[in-house]
This record gives C-alpha cells, structure tokens and sequence, in this order.
C-alpha cells in the first residue's frame, strides 16, 4: 500500500515524517509533491527513502492520497487529480472549513462513492502529540480502524460527525494557540519576580503538560484538580479569584467561539 501526500509545507511536511516513523508505510512507499524545492529538500534530507516530485498526479496515483494545501487551492487540487481517483482509494482532506460537499462538487459523479475523511491535526504532530480530528464519509469500519491505527501514532485520533468540526478545531488547532499564549502570559509575568524567560518557560510548560497527564491518565475533571490544589484562605484562590475578577474563563470562552 502506498500513501500519497500533496502538499509539503508545515502540515503536509510533518504527516509524511511522521508516517515514515511509523510502523505501517515504509518511506519508499510514501510519496510527497509540492512546488517548492526547498520543502521537498528538506523532507528528503530528514527521510532519505521517501519520494518527491512537483507533480501531483505522481502522489495520486497512490492508494491512500491526502491534500494538505491551503482551503482556497482544494478544489484545484482535486480537480487536477480527479482522473486518478477511484472508489478502491481512500481520500484525506486537510482543510479547515471545506466541507464533504464541496469536495464532492470537485469531484466526477462517479466518485459520489469514493470512502473520504477530512481531517484536522494540531502543530503538535511534529512531536507526535496531535489531537486528530477526523470527519468520515462512505468508509468502512475496517477503513476507520486503519486510519485511526495509523494516525495513532502521531496522536490522539478522535471521529466527529462532520457538523462539530467547526468547533472542535477551535478547541484543538485553535487551541494549542490559546494554551501557548497562556504560557507566553506567565512567562512574562515570571521574568517581572524575577526569573530569566527560558527557566520560567521550562516551569510552566512543565506544569502545562502535567496538567494534561492527570486528566488523559484518571478518570476526573479539571474542577476536581483544581479543588486539589484550592485550600481555603491559600495563595491558589487567591490567583483564582484574581483572574476571574478580570474575566479569565469569560474571555477563554469568547475566544473559543469566536474562532468557531
């Protein structure tokens, strides 16, 4: 089986190294188009087997093809490789905001069959800790399980009806922007008690990242970690109490839906 990528910048770029580290496509059988030489040299140098072209019908020839360009050049894309698509393969859109109906208005009629996913990674694919969102249509369940298998190892895999990506990118792709400028906050307001930036960094990336262990490793919620660390009269509801005073959860919220 042979996986076909188009379009190697940031996302595009990070799948296929992160495919060819897998256990499932050895990186012969992985092949990448882009126009830009410099992405394709750069994929090249960090996976020697992997193929490159500038020639997108090369990547769609192969049984699983994935798109990951910009929202806007989609329809071309699919256009151009229609002629080299059938209902035996399977498509992976990554796009924000294209729908399964646009992408089937791209294609022929005789592809309304062809099994699809959209599918929405997070920047932390790179370290192969996405939270993968994927959409699916006229796949199968032994499909769904092997594209979960395979997307595994760069992440979490999660399967939404097609109608909660919206949202759910602004919680994950969004997301990771919010928990970062969170980061980027108390940074700043470590170096101002006295700290250098990269010892204050590493604390708090730390403490973020220990956040999540207790939550994707125990059956709780964030309330009852933060009930944990809450004592009455302490220093932590006081900072609680602090934030929302100047609309920490009232601006988290907003900024969540407003991304939607």
């Amino acid at each position: 089986m042979k996986f076909g990528i188009i379009g190697a910048g940031n996302m595009g770029g990070a799948i296929a190294r992160g495919l060819a580290g897998g256990q499932h496509f050895q990186s012969e059988h992985i092949i990448v188009s882009d126009l830009s030489e410099p992405c394709l040299n750069a994929l090249q140098k960090d996976v020697p087997g992997i193929k490159v072209c500038n020639d997108n019908l090369q990547a769609a020839q192969a049984d699983i093809v994935l798109i990951a360009v910009k929202p806007w050049l989609v329809d071309l894309v699919l256009k151009e490789i229609a002629d080299w698509l059938n209902e035996k393969k399977m498509l992976i859109v990554v796009a924000a905001g294209v729908s399964f109906e646009q992408i089937y208005k791209s294609l022929p009629e005789d592809l309304a069959g062809m099994p699809c996913y959209r599918l929405i990674p997070n920047t932390a694919i790179t370290e192969k800790e996405s939270m993968n969102l994927f959409a699916a249509i006229n796949t199968s369940k032994e499909q769904n399980e092997f594209i979960f298998n395979v997307f595994g190892e760069l992440g979490t895999c999660m399967l939404l009806n097609e109608d909660k990506m919206a949202a759910a990118t602004s919680l994950t792709s969004c997301g990771i922007a919010y928990a970062l400028r969170y980061v980027r906050a108390s940074v700043q307001a470590a170096v101002e008690m006295g700290f250098r930036p990269a010892e204050a960094q590493a604390m708090v990336a730390q403490t973020m990242k220990g956040a999540a262990e207790l939550l994707l490793n125990n059956e709780t919620s964030a309330e009852n970690e933060i009930d944990k660390v809450t004592t009455p009269g302490g220093i932590t509801i006081k900072g609680l109490n602090e934030l929302e005073a100047n609309g920490f959860s009232n601006a988290i919220i907003k900024g969540l839906k407003a991304s939607r």
